[in-house]
């Protein structure tokens, strides 16, 4: 390490990992600036330490990307503070540096970039706890339309480590989540190839009612987030919200393809 990423040692202390923290309190509106500072947090590399608290490695790099992303949120009447720091156990100095590991260090495979592919049978999908529209539809995609055996975890927003052979969705340093401007069953649809129109349609009624940023304009989106909202407050237990989300969808998606085939050429 060069001398701008470690502290001087004094007094015979040993010498420490410099840091650089992001702390942060975005505005509640507009919805979509929340989407679009965490695509950026993700961009440079940076990780959560808690929540709103990011970190990075200390470089001039670093230090510039924080740096325009806290002149943002403060354009955008939030709060944000950047933060030259030094951990006093050098036990947080390593659990800091593991989450800047390459996925496969951490056991994970690398997830597949070939439109196409398609992942083993019976993976582990492991996603957030307390799962909503988006989660729910792409656990329904992944289970109708690319691994029938999939089997689904969920676990906290924050911290977890995946076993070898599990692959993430629609969370934290996930293998499929959002890209761009895409919510993660749109990242789905796209990488994995799938054509299929209904499915498109579906995608984009799920988007307008995760990033609520009314991008498609679909007509069925509010009353897909009115069901799924009765849902989620009628069942708090994750298995049973995406075995009620797959029957709906499972009949929206047969409504869609009933649609096309009776639409005239």
């Amino acid at each position: 390490m060069d001398d701008s990423t470690v502290t001087r040692a004094q007094g015979g202390r040993p010498a420490r990992r410099r840091w650089l923290l992001l702390i942060h309190q975005i505005p509640p509106k507009p919805d979509y600036f929340r989407v679009k500072v965490r695509r950026r947090l993700r961009r440079i590399g940076a990780r959560a330490l808690k929540n709103s608290v990011y970190v990075l490695p200390w470089t001039d790099d670093a230090l510039e990307d924080f740096q325009w992303l806290a002149r943002e949120i403060v354009a955008e009447g939030g709060e944000a503070a950047i933060c030259d720091a030094a951990f006093l156990d050098r036990t947080t100095d390593r659990q800091v540096e593991a989450l800047f590991a390459p996925p496969e260090a951490a056991g994970a495979p690398p997830p597949p970039r070939s439109p196409g592919g398609r992942p083993a049978r019976g993976r582990t999908w492991v996603t957030r706890q307390g799962v909503k529209v988006d989660r729910i539809a792409s656990a329904w995609l992944i289970r109708r339309f690319l691994d029938p055996a999939a089997r689904f975890k969920f676990v906290a927003a924050r911290g977890y480590r995946p076993a070898r052979g599990e692959l993430r969705f629609d969370m934290f340093e996930a293998e499929y989540t959002h890209e761009g401007d895409a919510c993660t069953f749109e990242t789905l649809l796209a990488r994995f190839g799938l054509k299929d129109r209904a499915l498109r349609e579906i995608g984009q009624i799920v988007h307008d009612v995760d990033l609520k940023d009314d991008k498609f304009g679909r007509e069925e989106a509010p009353g897909l987030a009115s069901m799924i909202d009765g849902l989620v407050r009628a069942h708090p237990e994750d298995p049973t919200r995406l075995e009620r989300g797959s029957a709906l969808l499972d009949d929206l998606y047969a409504g869609f393809r009933r649609s096309r085939r009776s639409s005239p050429r």
